[in-house]
């Protein structure tokens, strides 16, 4: 098939049913065989290829081909050659794009530092066109490295974000997604509401702030906070958690990836009268947390047992994956502080969400938009998919216009 002759016929023209159909019930009438096709419509306008095998009177098919096109209102080419397409060369990769919005000159610019490389695009697909655009490029001849820090670099620069991965099956088998809860699940600190009840709300944010940013150890700012909250009463945790709102998207994701068979974990430097309640509302399979210590309805200020950290929360997420029956590179960790670090690092894909400059640079992909089921982009699965599962269940999201 290398050297034989072939022929590419592109079909452009206004979609509507019954044009493919039609395009190969003409080319029914050959002796050609189909080794390749690409369909895609935009704003109502359709573009296929079709590769097959040349036929004997190439002539022949080229006029029956137009004549169809020509009854369906369609323009067509043609190419001849020979071969199937060119393979594509080792060094696959999908690369993510989301931008909100997404501008010509990031495109550009992306596209620019791929080919800078030595990396081809061979391929472009939309995965979701709101609340953020986000576009997929299937690129080949590229090193997974060299095109994270290029892009990384390019993406900060035009204000977009961008995953970089390697394509295969791997992609498809991560099935157990590790989150923070503070600042990544929900909104804000969690402990830093607490502190608001007690009268310590500058003093507390002041250590958590120092604490995420990796000036201060995990586990002895914790227990400085903590210790600050002595004496409050215990009913202010009821009140915080209904004071907690999710991150936008949060239901979306764990919704989405339960329905896939996704196992779910939450791992909090937080405490676990919070965690526990945000485990039964979302339906979240594992969870760990500190425990905050109450005596006779009143925080003491400490807390009971190991204190979840940096290496705690690795800790848990190999802990989690041995329980679920995965290997670590089938494994999404997502996070914001600098206590995620050691957790993203040896996950399969670990992502920093809206995160410190040092998380993002020890991640494997940063999120910078607000939208967390925007994650789910890079695990491969579009909007267009949310939607329909969604819509099986009875479940309808509002669409924007489009412009």
């Amino acid at each position: 098939m290398s050297d034989a002759p072939t022929h590419l016929i592109t079909v452009t023209g206004r979609d509507r049913p019954g044009v493919t159909a039609a395009m190969f019930e003409s080319l029914s009438r050959f002796a050609v065989d189909v080794l390749d096709i690409e369909q895609i419509v935009l704003r109502g306008r359709l573009v296929l290829g079709i590769l097959v095998t040349a036929p004997r009177d190439v002539t022949r098919l080229e006029r029956g081909v137009q004549q169809t096109a020509t009854d369906l209102e369609m323009d067509v080419e043609f190419a001849r050659g020979s071969g199937d397409n060119a393979p594509r060369r080792d060094g696959r990769v999908h690369v993510t794009v989301l931008g909100r919005p997404l501008k010509p000159r990031a495109v550009a610019a992306l596209a620019g530092r791929v080919a800078d490389t030595g990396a081809n695009i061979d391929r472009i697909v939309r995965m979701a066109r709101y609340p953020v655009t986000a576009i997929e490029f299937d690129v080949s001849g590229g090193d997974v490295e060299r095109l994270r820090s290029v892009l990384a670099a390019e993406a900060a620069s035009q204000r977009v974000d961008v995953a970089v991965q390697r394509v295969g099956l791997l992609r498809h088998g991560r099935r157990l997604v590790v989150m923070d809860v503070d600042s990544t699940l929900v909104q804000g600190e969690a402990i830093d509401l607490l502190a608001a009840r007690a009268g310590v709300g500058a003093e507390v944010a002041t250590i958590t702030e120092q604490a995420m940013r990796g000036e201060l150890d995990f586990e002895a700012a914790l227990r400085q906070r903590v210790a600050l909250l002595a004496g409050l009463d215990s009913g202010a945790l009821n009140e915080v958690y209904a004071q907690l709102e999710l991150a936008p998207g949060a239901r979306t994701l764990v919704r989405t990836l339960k329905r896939l068979g996704y196992r779910f974990g939450i791992v909090s430097g937080g405490f676990t009268a919070l965690t526990d309640r945000l485990v039964a509302d979302l339906g979240i399979d594992y969870a760990a947390a500190n425990e905050l210590e109450v005596v006779d309805g009143r925080v003491t200020g400490r807390v009971v047992g190991p204190v979840v950290d940096r290496a705690g929360k690795a800790a848990a997420l190999r802990q989690f994956a041995h329980q679920a029956g995965f290997a670590l590179d089938h494994t999404v960790a997502i996070g914001d502080g600098a206590n995620d670090v050691d957790m993203l690092s040896i996950a399969g894909l670990g992502v920093a969400f809206n995160a410190k400059p040092m998380v993002q640079e020890a991640a494997h992909a940063a999120v910078n938009v607000p939208f967390l089921d925007a994650i789910l982009y890079l695990l491969g699965i579009s909007r267009e998919d949310v939607e329909a599962a969604d819509a099986e269940h009875g479940i309808t999201t509002p669409r924007p216009a489009v412009p």
